[in-house]
């Protein structure tokens, strides 16, 4: 027969499947969304694309030490010497934050999954700990992420568009001026790809590399990129007169590669880097079913990486369309080129903004990039109905994934106690 704790440890894994498949569902369906609504992918080969990067993010770099606590948010003197409830507590944590993403899911908004796990411990440690518990500097963060990350993103997707509808789709020959700029966009692409790599997509390996080598390498492999990529477009699109529609799509032919490369990187850094909004919590618990005691930071075991991985694939897989179509298809109209420019923005802004300090939100972030990229069109070409629905969803999500919490913590204490 099976002792208590016994099924709360089940109930706990479950619980960390559950959040993982929310976390695809939503949050991996934001990398994948401009690709899919741009048609530069199927659905079904963003899965696969998605399911590739994504697994091999969170199980070869996935935070293989995580802190118990996310993000020092509340204090870690709450729990000591409260094993049992911080066990019950970090359960409640992962079934609010997944309760929250699924029902943002089935409305089809894109939210922050760390957000999401952060509004959850804060509503925790209120209860427990009272208002002193928490780090209310530390949580002002994270509010003012809500400003930045959109912000910075609207600002660099526009500006990225904008040089490109200059340059290449209002040329008088816009393949061959696509032979031209994309060889040279792809030098500052190549080099960011390669920054925030190193800086933020294997941050778990601890790469000692410092940021003047690391720009030295970024800018000689994309010399490097640019050098074939310049061949191989000269092959590839002969010069030849071609009607502005044709023309135009071969234009936007190029820039899906573009995009398919940049969402793919966007996929791999977030395994890396969310997958222990998942596995976090559980490896806690896990931690003090093993030893009896509460540690601050925990190994995580390679089968929770694993199990978190494949959790995130599925749910991309079975409900992630939801939040793709909004992504990609009802902020506004997305082709190759303005789904590219969206995904290098992205990228770009949060590698700025991490090596400055600035709190920011990939989910928030890519969603900025697609309103700047739908700003550089005119404003006819957003649905403010949808950007207001989505930043409302900003808004709460914190507030309400902690009163979640709260209720659902009752509840344990009440069936464990």
């Amino acid at each position: 027969m099976l002792t208590l704790s016994t099924w709360i440890f089940w109930f706990s894994l479950a619980a960390c499947v559950y959040m993982a498949w929310n976390i695809g569902a939503n949050d991996v369906a934001n990398a994948m969304g401009t690709s899919v609504g741009s048609h530069a992918v199927s659905l079904k080969q963003a899965v696969l694309l998605a399911a590739v990067f994504e697994f091999a993010g969170a199980f070869l770099v996935g935070g293989h030490v995580t802190e118990t606590v996310r993000k020092g948010i509340v204090s870690p003197a709450v729990f000591q010497g409260q094993a049992d409830i911080f066990v019950l507590g970090m359960l409640a944590a992962l079934i609010a934050a997944g309760l929250w993403l699924n029902m943002a899911t089935f409305l089809g908004l894109p939210v922050s999954t760390t957000h999401s796990i952060i509004g959850a411990v804060v509503g925790f440690g209120l209860l427990v700990g009272g208002a002193s518990a928490v780090h209310w500097g530390k949580l002002g963060s994270v509010v003012l992420s809500w400003f930045i990350s959109p912000l910075f993103g609207g600002i660099m997707g526009w500006l990225t568009f904008s040089f490109i509808k200059r340059t290449v789709l209002s040329s008088w020959n816009p393949v061959r001026a696509a032979n031209r700029v994309v060889p040279l966009l792809l030098i500052p692409v190549v080099t960011v790809l390669v920054l925030s790599m190193l800086f933020k997509g294997l941050k778990n390996l601890k790469l000692d590399v410092p940021f003047s080598q690391a720009l030295l390498i970024g800018v000689g492999i994309g010399i490097a990129v640019y050098l074939v990529a310049r061949i191989l477009l000269l092959r590839r699109y002969a010069q030849r007169p071609l009607k502005r529609k044709d023309a135009f799509t071969q234009v936007e032919g190029i820039f899906a590669y573009l995009q398919i490369g940049t969402a793919c990187y966007v996929a791999f850094a977030h395994g890396a880097n969310d997958v222990a909004n998942a596995i976090g919590p559980f490896a806690a618990i896990a931690e003090v079913f093993k030893s009896g005691d509460l540690a601050m930071k925990v190994p995580v075991p390679m089968w929770v990486l694993g199990l978190g991985g494949l959790g995130i694939v599925v749910g991309l897989a079975t409900w992630g369309y939801k939040v793709i179509e909004t992504v990609g298809k009802k902020i506004t109209s997305m082709t190759p080129s303005r789904g590219f420019s969206a995904e290098f923005s992205t990228a770009t802004t949060v590698l700025i903004c991490s090596k400055m300090g600035l709190p920011v939100s990939t989910s928030h972030t890519l969603v900025g990039s697609v309103i700047g990229v739908g700003l550089a069109r005119g404003m006819a070409a957003l649905n403010l109905r949808v950007i207001r629905s989505i930043v409302n969803s900003w808004l709460i999500t914190v507030p309400a994934t902690a009163v979640v919490t709260m209720l659902v913590y009752l509840v344990l204490r009440l069936v464990a106690m």
